[in-house]
């Protein structure tokens, strides 16, 4: 393997200069020689715009090193055409998925990588403003993703530790055997948007032994609108990893227009989050063949700016607006969970679109009300008519579902308040099989299950 050092290409790495044009020609001629590594040198930092990853090079940080983003949104990298001026008043779609700007970018850039135990650093707080004591956002949407490959196949991230984003943190759209391993995202857990880990309709992505803190979701699966022209999302391995997040730890979801199948979530640790495992469907993507084995998870109540009520399990299926019809929920399983927080777990459907063949086996709910945060709260947000309902918490709250199983699991309470309630709180639920399951309602004097 060739290296290409930076500064042979004219890199000041002082940390002001900017570097790109040195980083970028080293990243091209790495390419034209059939791939090699280029090299960030530790104890440097290198300021830098938009740079653009090629075939199979791979971008070396070495520890020590820093790559800092520009806090300059004019010299950004705009892989999309959503751009219509310069002013940063209307910037992409909500849900479209594609970033407008983004800091590093590669396109059908097969093989890349970016390693090593040095750290990039997005500069978020350049791009984002407060808008109180905790939530912090922008005045454009979106802000620049840090990492965006694109239909590219058997792209790596590994070691790195990446910092500060303004919004998606790394996010392969369209991509095959994507490997993410032992990477860490340190973002802060107020700053809105910004995701840790988003892959988009892609497939045979292995996501191992990484660290994420972040606000809104540490890890994501999409199906963008913007991205509809790539596949499903599937065979997708989630193991191993520790969580902190303002929204759900690990979310399938909502950016759903295409399908998600055969995800496998296993040992994994969630703490001091929103909510825990979520799959929130709202388009047309259906979803089916999901696992959740061996996880804790603990959560707790935020302030009412993000979305979830301290859920450590959520499934849901709600239409987004009235011309979009969400997709359909099977085959979820979850075993081995471990769950304390102050609200228990929910499944929601719809009547004309239930949830079906939802198991659960050997899990333990503990509620415990421990924040300063109202709860005696469901979040059903977003959706056609959707907001956050007024409900007492149980250990279970499922709404239109089918051929839902509880075997050999419980409820237990911790610290009890007025807004607590049934150990399973279930209506509209066909076939629902209790087995072997142990817990009382919060009030001793009221049913443990109330079926509907």
């Amino acid at each position: 393997m060739k290296y290409y050092s930076v500064e042979n290409y004219g890199a000041l790495a002082d940390g002001v200069t900017n570097d790109a044009k040195a980083i970028q020609s080293a990243i091209d001629d790495a390419e034209k020689n059939g791939g090699g590594t280029v090299v960030l040198e530790s104890g440097k930092t290198y300021y830098s715009s938009s740079i653009v990853m090629k075939r199979n090079v791979e971008l070396h940080l070495q520890k020590g090193s820093r790559l800092k983003a520009t806090s300059n949104i004019d010299e950004y990298f705009r892989p999309c055409n959503f751009i219509n001026d310069k002013t940063n008043t209307l910037i992409g779609n909500p849900v479209t998925g594609k970033p407008s700007f983004c800091f590093i970018y590669g396109f059908e850039a097969d093989g890349c990588s970016i390693t090593g135990e040095g750290t990039i650093d997005a500069n978020g707080h350049a791009f984002v403003e407060r808008k109180d004591k905790y939530y912090v956002t922008g005045n454009f949407y979106p802000r620049p993703t840090v990492i965006y490959i694109e239909k590219s196949n058997h792209i790596s991230f590994e070691k790195i530790t990446i910092v500060d984003a303004p919004f998606w943190t790394l996010h392969p759209a369209g991509c095959n055997d994507v490997l993410i391993s032992q990477i860490r995202i340190l973002n802060d857990l107020d700053v809105a948007n910004s995701d840790g880990i988003d892959p988009d309709h892609s497939s045979n992505v292995r996501i191992l032994g990484c660290h994420v803190e972040c606000a809104d979701d540490c890890i994501c699966l999409k199906t963008s609108k913007g991205n509809s022209e790539y596949g499903a999302c599937e065979n997708i391995i989630i193991s191993d990893c520790t969580l902190i997040s303002t929204s759900a730890a690990i979310k399938i979801g909502t950016e759903g227009v295409g399908d998600f199948r055969n995800v496998l979530v296993q040992n994994c640790i969630i703490s001091r989050s929103n909510r825990g495992l979520s799959i929130q469907i709202r388009d047309g993507g259906n979803v089916e063949n999901v696992s959740y084995s061996n996880i804790i998870i603990e959560t707790r109540r935020f302030c009412p700016d993000w979305w979830g009520t301290a859920e450590p399990i959520v499934i849901t299926t709600f239409d987004r607006d009235e011309n979009t019809k969400s997709g359909h929920i099977k085959n979820i399983r979850f075993s081995n969970i471990t769950c304390k927080g102050e609200n228990g777990v929910l499944i929601h459907g719809t009547k004309e679109n239930v949830i079906e063949n939802i198991t659960f086996e050997n899990v333990g709910v503990e509620l415990s009300k421990t924040s300063k945060w109202e709860i005696g709260l469901y979040d059903m947000r977003p959706g056609l008519n959707k907001k956050i309902e007024k409900h007492k918490n149980s250990g279970f709250f499922i709404r239109n579902a089918k051929n839902v199983t509880i075997s050999k699991s419980s409820v237990n309470w911790g610290n009890i308040c007025d807004d607590y309630a049934y150990a399973i709180d279930s209506e509209s639920c066909e076939n629902l099989v209790i087995d072997r399951f142990s817990g009382t309602s919060a009030d001793e004097k009221c049913e443990s299950v109330v079926i509907n």
